[in-house]
């Protein structure tokens, strides 16, 4: 289990994010299109997962943008939102985010677990932690935070920089 804070309360995940130097954990998440995306369908590519709890928070909804922004400056990083949202039209016409990959956990809990973001306890039960997780060609994580509290944003600058 790994310990975070939403808005100050203590709380934990069900595991822990794989570690740099693990190979990333495969996955089934929902496209937009609703079509299910495995790592190997970014296989030969940098990946950035940004996990979050639900687009429809302004935390969430702000870090969403910031990784669109830096997906524009880093081409050559697929940044993937990963959360149980399905509402794709909000999470990216809406607003205004073209350059990120929206997935949905939404059917398959494995991700959460198998990346160690599960949260059981109220009010976030079903729902993950927010965190980030990078992962290079080789799909070999490179660099992993749980951000310390969920109403927070993550760091981007660092989160970017384990690709460099």
């Amino acid at each position: 289990m790994a310990d975070f804070k939403l808005d100050g309360k203590p709380m934990q995940t069900v595991g822990e994010l794989p570690a740099a130097g693990d190979k990333a954990p495969d996955f089934r998440l929902a496209d937009k299109h609703g079509e299910v995306k495995s790592l190997a369908d970014f296989s030969g590519r940098k990946k950035l997962l940004y996990i979050f709890p639900n687009i429809n928070t302004p935390v969430c909804a702000t870090s969403a943008s910031e990784f669109d922004r830096h997906a524009q400056d880093n081409p050559d990083i697929e940044m993937l939102m990963v959360s149980v949202d399905l509402d794709f039209d909000v999470f990216c016409e809406g607003g205004g985010r073209a350059n990120v990959t929206p997935l949905s956990i939404s059917g398959d809990s494995s991700f959460a677990t198998d990346y160690g973001v599960l949260v059981e306890q109220e009010p976030l039960t079903g729902r993950t932690a927010r965190a980030v997780v990078a992962v290079d060609e080789q799909d070999k994580v490179i660099y992993s935070r749980l951000v310390p509290d969920v109403a927070q944003e993550p760091d981007y600058q660092e989160a970017i920089a384990a690709f460099r």
